[in-house]
């Protein structure tokens, strides 16, 4: 099963990630990358350099940013696991990574299965 995860930053500190903080993060990807489960991975650029695109009313509208969420996108994972728990474990490792490694940074990370064709059924 593939699960996306979308990590969001709710309260970062005024202060620039510290070294170790990335080397831990570079770590843990290749300990996922090792294992098998690790499918892609990347930092996401503010919501000020993005748009967003809406459909309401029968209308699309384009929106640029930033966005007026307190919650900024900072980063997401492709997983390739067993099961849900799997994702959940290796999303908790990478959040006390974060933990550890850079005081006063909190934030959520979503872990959403991704759905193939594998997972509908043939037409009968």
């Amino acid at each position: 099963m593939r699960y996306m995860i979308i990590l969001k930053a709710t309260s970062q500190p005024a202060t620039p990630p510290a070294t170790e903080l990335m080397e831990a993060i570079a770590k843990l990807g290749e300990e996922a990358t090792r294992a098998g489960v690790m499918l892609d991975n990347a930092g996401l650029a503010p919501s000020a350099q993005g748009a967003r695109v809406e459909l309401v009313g029968g209308k699309v509208s384009v929106t640029d940013g930033p966005f007026a969420e307190a919650k900024e996108l900072v980063s997401y994972a492709l997983y390739q696991v067993r099961s849900k728990e799997e994702a959940v474990e290796w999303t908790s490792r990478f959040l006390k990574v974060h933990r550890d490694h850079w005081a006063g940074w909190e934030g959520e990370a979503d872990v959403l299965r991704v759905f193939g064709p594998e997972d509908f059924a043939a037409p009968e």
